[in-house]
């Protein structure tokens, strides 16, 4: 299990075990974070489980594929860290990772 810790916008803090494999948003959900909503399900169809990678993490998560790019388009208050939840697949490389929800969704 690799554990990831998630932020809402008013600080409070979702510290979860996730299992590798599954989705940042999949974990979201399942613990139920506020601010995310996750509409289309985890098909980068919308942009409704933005997340902000932490800066340490960002360049281990990567960069954005051209399809959730697109997407962000659509999202609220886009960062350079900014993130669909459903595209960062968790991995050992993650264990400690940081995400941010922010204020409000697309």
């Amino acid at each position: 299990m690799t554990k990831i810790s998630l932020v809402t916008f008013d600080g409070t803090r979702f510290d979860v075990e996730a299992e590798n494999g599954s989705t940042v948003m999949e974990n979201a959900i399942r613990n139920s974070v506020p601010g995310i909503e996750a509409e289309c399900g985890g098909a980068c169809a919308c942009a409704t489980c933005h997340v902000y990678v932490d800066e340490a993490w960002s360049e281990i998560v990567g960069a954005p594929a051209a399809m959730e790019e697109d997407m962000l388009d659509f999202a609220f208050d886009v960062r350079p860290t900014s993130r669909l939840s459903c595209q960062i697949k968790v991995r050992e490389e993650l264990d400690g990772l940081v995400v941010h929800v922010p204020e409000r969704q697309a």
